[in-house]
């Protein structure tokens, strides 16, 4: 066993070549803390010490190595011997003289033979046959650790230890203890299989460990606490020790444990000292250069330092373990306690110089193509014009809207004063402003970019197309098509002269401008354009930064499809658009103006699934971030205005029908609309009269106003007019079973009016059959008390059993004695939907699926409202059998 603390060393004769005594406290094992964290996953991975002839544990300073090697020693029960490299490192004589003395000192006792140098600076090849044979020869192997091995600086010391070594046979392990990668040649062992390692990222703390230090220290951290700590600190053992040290004379020691400030902390003092002040003056220089860096690379710290020596340094701090960690690709960074002390050091003994290293950085930045740090380091140095331009330039103007981070952009841009004045400060307020529904600022800001003379732009057809996005945004929340429309033509004459690598790097331009075109134009009516600008955004590559963009546009392709009456269709398009950003994670903050969770509940509606479609119009109020978006705006109102109504609260409806929404032009549908739920209201008042005046109002062929006005003629008793009013409906561009449903029970109410019994059967029998494929139930809750009778007559009482009334359906053949087999599939089930099928299957709870799949539990049963209407079933169970039959499952 090695001497420790409290068992002397045994003195001898010997002395050093230069005639003084050795000191003895170099070879006694370090004593262990009462606090010492015995570490038993590396007392393990040491024990393989025992099995290779060289060992080397390798970690900056702090690191916990000597006291990891030590408590690891001290429970041996072979012989070690330890030595405390010092300034003999440098000189071969010394350094072998202290070498032998270690040795007797940890109990191998050796021959007369194996004298000791005489020569401080020399070692003559005699004494090293004789250590090694000695080694080979005599007894168990021996344990050799040489701590603080970095002290070792003379070459010729590691040629003659790596001979000792290769000599020594199976009687020598030795073990490094260093903070820098020795001058031996580690390649051979590791390739033989030789070499036990431990560096480090196996010597830093676990958040486990973590808490077990700090419980030694009398401190309590949960692990969850812990790990932050541990993730600040790189589990750096000296870092974890100093803070339990300064957390113990805090007041609150766990709020200093999660706040604690490095740069005023014995950390600092502990760094400043032991990394930073041992280093050279031009290393120093550099260190402080490149805190103000989160990464950097040679080429770069060159660009900070004005020298070119950047990547020697780098090389040197990274194999010395001075806290400056190796990313790959030649860049690094610093330490995070390191860079935050180092920071703090640089602010009070270089005042000033922190701006100017962070204009330096963004310009080099810049020219490499890094714009997130270009832009930190711009607004770092206060250089917004710079900053604003190099957003500008790049087409990153669109960040602002696509909810990856945008808030995080605005934030940036948050210091910018109003001093500053340039087209891109001006966009970058506009976007900022728009991205925020501030459309007064945001306005005012556009138009003060555009006011600038083109010469002031840094890249004047950069800054045409980002203007063109923003006035497209402006066009889609005020209402205004035309201005829409110009300016996407001002894009398309922007394009050709940029380079199509930055388009490329940036498709949410494009997308967000489409979207803002196709928005515009549905306000106006005009849906077939509208569908070709959408579409075209659906079509695109999908990608993270277009992911807002295609849900928006998906959602108001869903409620053209709504308004043109194809519920089924518009359902599956406002689910695509619900589970778009599930792709990539809901985004945060919310984003986008909800208006896919507005056509779904239109959907649920029409379905009578009235407290679905409550929490989906208050999911959608809670996803929107423009408030004042027409398009959604009006589709709220008018579904919040159908909701009430089916809720029997006719004066309600009237009241939220009418969106209040300032736009520059009308939207014929938005407004035939609004008066179709009012006029409806109405008539469920029993005031036909009213709710003809209304219809009266409307200048629009739409088949469902001449649907309600039929309905209105029949409720004064006048079939013969209602007939003719459907009688006119053009028959060009079919509306969906959403109005043709309605369309034939008017037609059916009509008939049995007249007595025509037989056709008013025959016409109900056509409505269920068309409406059970969409399940939509209101247009036969609407249609009054006259129907209920036919109902309950067959055949139709099989055909609404199971899903418009209560029962079940048997669905019997033509023969009357087996059932028809079940309806196929109307639509193919989306891929979300297959997931939620198969863990239905596993008879997996809707919370379940739910975590499962990390969505909501509101979008799960979106889900499975959806694939039971396409599977034509109305249980779990039968989904389950009848996806099995269809062979889903």
């Amino acid at each position: 066993m090695a001497a420790t603390k409290d068992q002397p060393v045994p003195t001898g004769q010997y002395v050093d070549p230069l005639g003084d005594p050795f000191l003895r406290t170099r070879f006694a094992l370090p004593a262990r803390p009462g606090t010492f964290l015995a570490r038993h996953r590396l007392n393990q991975h040491l024990d393989h010490a025992l099995d290779t002839p060289l060992t080397m544990v390798n970690g900056p300073a702090g690191a916990g190595k000597t006291l990891l090697v030590a408590d690891w020693a001290a429970g041996l029960e072979q012989p070690v011997a330890w030595l405390t490299v010092e300034a003999e490192g440098k000189r071969p004589g010394m350094f072998w003289a202290y070498f032998l003395e270690a040795v007797r000192a940890g109990g191998r006792a050796l021959p007369e033979e194996v004298a000791g140098p005489t020569d401080a600076d020399r070692v003559d090849q005699r004494v090293l046959f004789a250590i090694a044979e000695n080694l080979d020869a005599a007894g168990p192997a021996l344990t050799v650790v040489l701590d603080e091995y970095e002290r070792v600086t003379a070459p010729e010391i590691a040629d003659q230890l790596e001979f000792v070594l290769r000599h020594a046979g199976q009687g020598l392990h030795l073990i490094l203890v260093t903070r820098t990668e020795p001058m031996l040649s580690l390649h051979r062992y590791r390739a033989a299989g030789e070499l036990t390692e431990i560096r480090d990222a196996e010597l830093a703390f676990t958040p486990q460990e973590a808490v077990s230090l700090l419980d030694l220290h009398g401190l309590t951290l949960s692990v969850a606490a812990a790990r932050a700590l541990v993730d600040r600190t790189r589990g750096w053992a000296a870092g974890l020790r100093l803070c339990a040290l300064a957390a113990r004379e805090s007041p609150d020691p766990a709020a200093y444990l999660k706040e604690f400030e490095a740069d005023r902390s014995t950390i600092a003092d502990y760094l400043l000292g032991e990394v930073l002040k041992r280093q050279p003056e031009q290393t120093q220089d550099l260190l402080l250069r490149v805190s103000v860096l989160e990464r950097f690379c040679p080429d770069l710290v060159n660009s900070l330092t004005g020298r070119d020596d950047a990547e020697r340094i780098l090389t040197d701090l990274h194999r010395d373990n001075a806290f400056v960690e190796q990313l790959g690709h030649s860049w690094f960074r610093l330490h995070p306690l390191f860079g935050e002390i180092l920071r703090t050091y640089l602010r009070v003994h270089r005042p000033g110089l922190e701006s100017e290293l962070h204009l330096r950085a963004a310009r080099w930045l810049r020219r490499a193509g890094s714009l997130p740090e270009t832009l930190a380091h711009g607004a770092a140095a206060g250089a917004w014009d710079f900053t604003a331009g190099a957003l500008v330039d790049d087409l990153a103007i669109g960040q602002f809207f696509t909810g990856l981070g945008s808030d995080d952009l605005a934030g940036l841009f948050s210091g910018m004063g109003p001093e500053t004045t340039s087209p891109a400060s001006d966009l970058v307020r506009a976007a900022r402003d728009l991205s925020r529904s501030d459309f007064q600022h945001g306005l005012a800001h556009l138009r003060d970019a555009q006011a600038h003379p083109a010469t002031d732009a840094g890249d004047p057809a950069a800054v045409q197309l980002s203007c063109a996005l923003l006035e497209a945004l402006a066009a889609r929340l005020t209402g205004s098509p035309e201005l829409a429309e110009r300016a996407a033509e001002t894009a398309e004459e922007a394009r050709p002269e940029l380079p199509p690598h930055l388009l490329d790097k940036h498709p949410e331009l494009p997308a967000l401008l489409l979207t803002h075109l196709g928005s515009a134009r549905l306000w106006a009516g005009r849906f077939e354009d509208a569908r070709a600008a959408l579409s075209q955004v659906v079509a695109s590559p999908g990608k993270a930064s277009t992911v807002l963009a295609r849900e928006e546009s998906m959602g108001h392709l869903a409620l053209i499809d709504y308004l043109n009456g194809w519920p089924a269709r518009a359902e599956h398009k406002a689910l695509e658009a619900v589970s778009e950003t599930e792709r990539y994670g809901r985004l945060s903050p919310p984003s986008g103006s909800g208006i896919g969770q507005v056509v779904l509940a239109a959907v649920a509606i029409d379905r009578n699934e009235l407290g679905r479609a409550r929490a989906l119009l208050e999911e959608a109020a809670e996803l929107s971030v423009a408030p004042h978006d027409p398009v959604t705006a009006a589709g709220r109102a008018i579904v919040t205005a159908r909701l009430q109504l089916a809720q029997g609260n006719a004066p309600a409806a009237v009241e939220a029908a009418d969106p209040d929404v300032a736009a520059a032009v009308a939207s014929p549908w938005a407004n035939s609309h609004e008066m179709l739920v009012t006029s409806a209201a109405y008539l469920a008042e029993g005031r036909p009269e009213q709710a003809a005046d209304v219809l009266r109002q409307l200048c629009d062929d739409q088949p469902s106003c001449a649907v309600e006005a039929a309905r209105i003629q029949l409720a004064v008793g006048n079939e013969e007019a209602a007939v003719d009013l459907l009688d006119s409906v053009p028959a060009a561009g079919r509306p969906g079973p959403a109005v043709t449903v309605r369309a034939t029970l008017v037609r059916a109410q009509a008939a049995d009016a007249a007595g025509d019994v037989d056709a008013a059967h025959r016409l109900v029998a056509q409505a269920l059959l068309d409406a059970r494929r969409e399940q939509l139930r209101r247009p036969f809750l609407d249609a009054g008390r006259w129907i209920r009778p036919l109902l309950v007559t067959s055949p139709l009482n099989e055909l609404a059993a199971g899903w418009l009334t209560p029962g079940t359906s048997t669905h019997m053949g033509a023969a009357g004695s087996a059932p028809l087999p079940l309806p196929i599939v109307v639509e193919e089930l989306t891929t979300r939907e297959l997931e939620v099928l198969q863990r239905l299957a596993q008879m997996m709870s809707t919370q379940e699926i739910a975590a499962d799949l990390y969505v909501s539990v509101n979008t799960v049963k979106t889900h499975l409202k959806s694939l039971y209407r396409k599977l034509a079933v109305n249980r779990r169970s039968v989904a389950v059998r009848r996806g099995r039959e269809m062979g889903l499952l």
